[in-house]
C-alpha cells in the first residue's frame, strides 16, 4: 500500500454561504466514512485556511525565531485535506474524484515517497 495525500487550496473554493458549507461538510463525510469502511483513511481533520495560522518559524543563527508573520509569501493556502493508504495511483484518484464531486471543487493528489510516521494509536492517543 501508499500513501497518498488529497488535498484542495482555499481559493479554489468558491464563496459559499453557512448552510452551503455545512451540506458540502455533509457530503464529505459521507466519503470519509466510506474511506473508514474501506480501511484506507489515515488521517483527515477538517478545514484550513489563513485564519488558522499559528505562527512563523525560521532558523536565525541556528534558532528557530517564531513571530506571527509575515508568512511565507502565497497567493493560496491549504484548504483541507485527507491522508489515504490504497494500493495505487489509480485508487487514489479514485477517492480524489469523489471528494471533488461531492464538495465540486478540485483537489489535488500527491504520494508520499516512503511510508509515514505517528505517534498515536489508531484510537488517537498518544
Amino acid at each position: 500500500m501508499t500513501e497518498y495525500l488529497i488535498a484542495f487550496n482555499d481559493e479554489w473554493v468558491p464563496d459559499h454561504t453557512a448552510e452551503e458549507i455545512r451540506k458540502k461538510a455533509t457530503a464529505a463525510r459521507t466519503v470519509i466514512e466510506e474511506m473508514q469502511a474501506e480501511g484506507v483513511l489515515i488521517f483527515t481533520n477538517g478545514g484550513l485556511d489563513r485564519s488558522t495560522a499559528v505562527c512563523s518559524v525560521e532558523p536565525v543563527d541556528g534558532k528557530p525565531v517564531f513571530t506571527d508573520g509575515p508568512y511565507v509569501e502565497t497567493k493560496e493556502h491549504l484548504g483541507g485535506f485527507v491522508v489515504v493508504d490504497v494500493p495505487d495511483d489509480a485508487a487514489a484518484r479514485h477517492w480524489a474524484g469523489r471528494l471533488a464531486t461531492m464538495l465540486d471543487w478540485p483537489q489535488e493528489v500527491h504520494r508520499f515517497r516512503g511510508p509515514g510516521q505517528t505517534g498515536r494509536n489508531g484510537s488517537g492517543e498518544r
